[in-house]
């Protein structure tokens, strides 16, 4: 007798619904309220006194570790980052305060977006146990005041399906679009610059960025009837000189990101001459300075 309950993934993940994703109202209705989600102002000149760039970018990457190692939906992590801008546009916030925010923002949005959310005990001790369930929780109810409530943001991930669908690619190519699509987007929720871009033209940029990367706009060019860049733009209502701007600043992020990663490989492959073998690997190293899929992706 086989004991499969031990063998099935316990993890329950939605499925897309068909309806939902091949209604064109679905995506004019996104387009329509995406605005309502992005941060009013560049908050570094206007609010934050206390909080730098380079602050927002090293707490973006915390929250990226943690939602990969703990396996949440892809859409977690960007609905996190909303929240985060969302709150630090409008309240000014202590630097000491930062990774607390970062914390409840990942529990809001693993709230609606997980079918088992993480709990305020695991956030916690990934940040050292710094902060405490209960302020956890307290702050939680200060971020829902400030947010009005107001949680179903449109994020860019909500709009890769409706452009994908849209668009003549191989069956055989769509999960590995999907994979490097998520992982653009997750690059651009860490850096500032994209905060304020409306969703839609991250994801479409995204999509455009991954095509390219992949070289699948480099074979039967007739398929595309106009260029891809055009072909995107009429598809969200887009700009095309502002979506390819877009798609280059998304792609020198990738660079910029690319090169980061093998600089903290270099300098910890340096240290681990010196110091002789560590308990970790270097794939672990050069995971724990590397948290998403970038060396995955092709320029």
């Amino acid at each position: 007798m086989e004991l499969l309950c031990l063998e099935m993934d316990t993890i329950l993940r939605a499925r897309p619904d068909p309806n939902i994703l091949c209604d064109d109202r679905v995506l004019q209705s996104l387009l329509t309220i995406e605005e309502r989600f992005i941060p009013q102002c560049s908050y570094f000149k206007c609010v934050q006194k206390d909080i730098q760039p380079f602050m927002r970018r090293m707490v973006a990457t915390w929250m990226l570790e943690v939602c990969e190692e703990q396996k949440c939906e892809e859409e977690v992590f960007p609905l996190a980052m909303n929240y985060l801008d969302r709150f630090l546009a409008v309240v000014p916030t202590r630097k000491c305060d930062l990774q607390l925010l970062g914390a409840v923002c990942m529990f809001l949005a693993s709230k609606l977006k997980e079918t088992r959310p993480l709990t305020a005990d695991k956030l916690c001790i990934y940040t050292d146990n710094s902060i405490r369930p209960q302020e956890l929780l307290e702050w939680e109810l200060v971020v829902l005041g400030k947010l009005k409530w107001n949680l179903a943001a449109v994020t860019p991930n909500d709009f890769i399906e409706h452009i994908v669908r849209k668009l003549p690619l191989p069956e055989d190519k769509l999960a590995l679009i999907r994979k490097h699509v998520q992982t653009f987007i997750a690059l651009c929720a860490t850096d500032f610059n994209f905060a304020m871009y409306p969703p839609s033209m991250i994801a479409t940029g995204s999509v455009g960025a991954a095509i390219c990367g992949l070289q699948l706009d480099s074979g039967d060019q007739s398929q595309w009837g106009d260029s891809l860049t055009d072909l995107l733009a009429k598809i969200t209502n887009t700009e095309v000189d502002c979506l390819k701007e877009c798609q280059e600043q998304i792609e020198r992020v990738l660079v910029s990101s690319l090169r980061e990663g093998r600089q903290q490989q270099q300098q910890q492959h340096q240290q681990q001459v010196q110091h002789g073998p560590s308990s970790k690997t270097m794939d672990e190293l050069d995971q724990s300075s590397t948290p998403t899929d970038v060396r995955d992706i092709n320029l």
